[in-house]
């Protein structure tokens, strides 16, 4: 059993969702090895109980696989588009498998028991995990990778499990599956990780489970955001929210910020505030009006790294200390 950090003893349910040949697998495996956690179910698994329950005439989508139960959509007529109509097809799929899911978790979490479930069936939104929060330290994350790593590692899988070569002609599908669910993971506010160094992938999902985290107050300009960000990241933290002090204002201003560690999410935004006029002004507005305080809630690997990262912004003269509650 993991400590939790020393808090009150609470099993870990720690779900992996991807499309398939994203690498969901190995980093799964990777966590349990790492974090201690003996059970480790592929939701693929629980999809061959449910089949044996309910019949193909009764769940035609259920009877095919992720990336072609679209094909036995009834309604098919009313997809405008064909990912609207692989996307559907998915959902229907993975309806059948989730509640199942909810069941093993149910189990595992009344027996305190940690566990890792890894699948593609795992689409945020479908699955509730809200019901879990109270009883388990919940963490869930979506996978992805550039499309030519997925094309290799998809070929690779199918061979290596030589029954995949029907596969083969799927990956287009896969790929939509693989945009909808990383689609449906950011309105959910649920981490997508770029698994294109599975190392790396295995040490960001630990750093999520193991991090610590406290409220900064800063106080600088807007040329100075980009300064901010590098030390922020450069030491392996993450921010998630901001919040601007306005005068006359009882309550801070704030926002939420998603994708901080995502590289090409970051650039774009520089980019924006170096390219328009109306996104900068805008910032610099807030800015002004809070005479440049600002806070976030920093998250950091462990605490002496949140105290590094705290020590190099006030090196910066980024921190401010002046600040009342």
């Amino acid at each position: 059993m993991l400590d939790n950090h020393g808090d009150t003893m609470k099993p870990y349910v720690i779900l992996i969702g991807s499309a398939s040949g994203i690498g969901k697998s190995t980093i799964a495996s990777q966590l349990s090895t790492k974090l201690g956690i003996k059970y480790l179910i592929e939701t693929d698994f629980i999809r061959e109980v449910v089949r044996g329950i309910i019949g193909s005439d009764y769940a035609p989508a259920l009877h095919k696989s992720s990336y072609d139960a679209y094909t036995v959509l009834r309604d098919q007529y009313q997809f405008d588009t064909e990912e609207k109509l692989i996307d559907a097809g998915f959902e229907e799929h993975a309806s059948f498998v989730v509640p199942a899911i909810e069941k093993v978790i149910q189990r595992s979490v009344k027996d305190k028991d940690s566990i890792i479930i890894e699948g593609v069936h795992l689409i945020p939104g479908l699955i509730n995990i809200e019901q879990f929060k109270d009883l388990a330290e919940v963490y869930f994350f979506i996978l992805t990778t550039d499309e030519e790593v997925h094309k290799q590692r998809f070929i690779q899988r199918a061979m290596t499990i030589k029954r995949g070569g029907a596969q083969l002609d799927y990956f287009k599908e896969n790929r939509m599956i693989n945009d909808h669910l990383v689609n449906m993971a950011k309105m959910m506010d649920i981490p997508v990780i770029d698994n294109s160094d599975k190392d790396k992938t295995t040490a960001t999902i630990l750093q999520y489970i193991n991090e610590v985290s406290r409220v900064i107050y800063l106080k600088h300009s807007l040329d100075d955001i980009d300064l901010e960000h590098k030390i922020i990241t450069q030491l392996g933290g993450r921010i998630t929210d901001i919040s601007y002090y306005l005068e006359d204002s009882d309550e801070p201003l704030t926002r939420q910020i998603r994708n901080y560690d995502d590289e090409k999410y970051v650039n774009e935004f520089f980019d924006k505030l170096d390219n328009s006029n109306d996104e900068k002004e805008t910032l610099e507005t807030l800015y002004r009006l809070s005479d440049n305080i600002h806070s976030h809630t920093l998250y950091a690997p462990d605490e002496n790294t949140l105290e590094e990262i705290i020590d190099k912004l006030r090196e910066n003269g980024l921190i401010y200390d002046n600040i009342t509650t």
